[in-house]
C-alpha cells in the first residue's frame, strides 16, 4: 500500500516538473529595435516557446540596408536582430515648367523642399513638398503673371484687342486722334508684379486761348514838352524813362495738365520755327517781368538824382541873370554892411 502511494506521488511531481519546465522555456514578446517593426505574421503570435522564430521589418519611411530581420528564442532570450534600416530617398521632385526647388535640406525621408517659380510666374498650390514614405507630397504649378486689361482711351486708342489679360512682358501701344497730344508714355509693359511699368497716357486737346501781358521798363530817353532856357542860350532837358507794355499771345495753351507727365506730341517733328520762336519770347517776357521791379526802383533813383542836379544848376543860372555874377554876396551877407561904411 505504501509503495502505491509513493508511485502516485512521483507521477504528480513529474507532471508538475514538466509543466513548470514548459512554462519557463517560453520567451516574452519581442521588442523591435529603432525604426523596426514586427511583420504581420509575427504580430499574430501569442506564445513564443523555446526555439520560436519571429521576423522584423523596417518602419515606414525606412528601407532594408542589410540583414534578414530574423530573431530566435534560445534559452528564454531572443537573439539580436541583424536588420539594418536607413531612410528612404525620395530623389529630386518631378520637374515642372518654370518651377525651381530648394533642396538644401536634402531629399531623404522627412525632408522639406521649398518650391519657387521663375521671374514673371507665380506659384499656385503648396509652396513646399514633403518627403513621405510613398514619395513627395505637395502639389504646385507655376502660372504666368497677368495684368488687368487696359480701359478704353478717351480721344485715342490702344493696341490690345484680345479678350485675355496681358501677360508678363507684353507691351501695349497707345495713339491719339488728330488734334490731340499724348501726355505720358506711348507704350506700357506688364511687369512681374502684375502691374504696368507706368500709368496709361492721356490725350490732351490744344486750344489758342490766354493772353500774356508784361510791363518792361526801357532805358530809351524821352523829351518832355517843356524845355528850360538858360541865360547863355543853353537848353537843359530832363531825361525820363518810359514804361512800355508788350503784349504776347502764345501759340498754344494746354487746357489740362497732369502732374508728373511730359507732353509728347505725335506732330513734334513738324513744329514750325515760328511757334518755337514765340514760345521762347514768352519765356523771355516771364523772366523780364521778374527783373522789371528792380529796374523801376533803379530808374526812380536815377531820375531823382538828375532832377536834383538840374534844379541846382538852374538856380545858379537864375542868380547870374539877376547880376550877382557869382560875387559871393549871397554867400557872405556881412560884406554888404562893410561896404556901406
Amino acid at each position: 500500500m505504501e509503495v502505491l502511494l509513493d508511485t502516485r506521488r512521483q507521477r504528480k511531481l513529474l507532471i508538475l516538473y514538466l509543466f513548470i519546465g514548459t512554462v519557463a522555456a517560453e520567451c516574452s514578446k519581442p521588442e523591435p529595435g529603432m525604426n523596426m517593426i514586427l511583420t504581420d505574421e509575427s504580430l499574430l503570435k501569442n506564445d513564443f516557446p523555446e526555439g520560436s522564430e519571429v521576423t522584423l521589418q523596417c518602419s515606414n519611411g525606412y528601407e532594408n540596408a542589410s540583414g534578414s530581420g530574423i530573431m530566435n528564442c534560445i534559452d528564454n532570450k531572443w537573439t539580436e536582430p541583424d536588420l539594418n534600416c536607413k531612410k528612404k530617398d525620395c530623389g529630386l521632385p518631378k520637374a515642372e515648367p518654370h518651377m525651381e526647388f530648394n533642396i538644401s535640406q536634402g531629399t531623404l525621408f522627412g525632408s522639406v523642399v521649398k518650391v519657387t517659380c521663375e521671374e514673371g510666374y507665380q506659384i499656385s498650390g503648396s509652396s513646399f513638398k514633403h518627403c513621405l514614405p510613398r514619395g513627395w507630397f505637395g502639389k504646385a504649378s507655376c502660372n504666368i503673371v497677368t495684368c488687368s486689361k487696359p480701359t478704353e482711351m478717351e480721344n485715342g486708342e490702344h493696341s490690345w484687342k484680345s479678350d485675355n489679360k496681358p501677360e508678363y512682358q507684353q507691351t501695349i501701344h497707345f495713339t491719339c486722334k488728330a488734334g490731340y497730344t499724348m501726355l505720358g508714355n506711348q507704350t506700357i509693359q506688364c511687369t512681374k508684379t502684375g502691374k504696368y511699368d507706368s500709368e496709361p497716357p492721356q490725350c490732351i486737346g490744344l486750344t489758342t486761348e490766354g493772353k500774356i501781358t508784361t510791363n518792361i521798363i526801357t532805358t530809351a530817353p524821352t523829351t518832355t514838352e517843356q524845355e528850360t532856357s538858360t541865360a547863355n542860350g543853353m537848353t537843359v532837358t530832363p531825361t525820363f524813362h518810359k514804361a512800355t507794355t508788350v503784349t504776347a499771345r502764345p501759340s498754344t495753351n494746354i487746357s489740362t495738365l497732369k502732374q508728373g507727365y511730359r507732353i509728347r506730341s505725335s506732330e513734334e517733328t513738324n513744329t514750325t520755327p515760328t511757334t518755337s520762336k514765340k514760345e521762347q519770347n514768352i519765356e523771355t517776357l516771364n523772366i523780364n517781368k521778374d527783373k522789371g521791379h528792380a529796374a523801376v526802383i533803379i530808374s526812380v533813383v536815377v531820375v531823382t538824382i538828375v532832377l536834383c542836379l538840374v534844379a541846382f544848376f538852374l538856380k545858379k543860372f537864375l542868380m547870374r541873370k539877376k547880376g550877382s555874377y557869382d560875387t559871393g554876396e549871397d554867400l557872405k551877407p556881412e560884406l554888404l554892411q562893410f561896404q556901406s561904411l
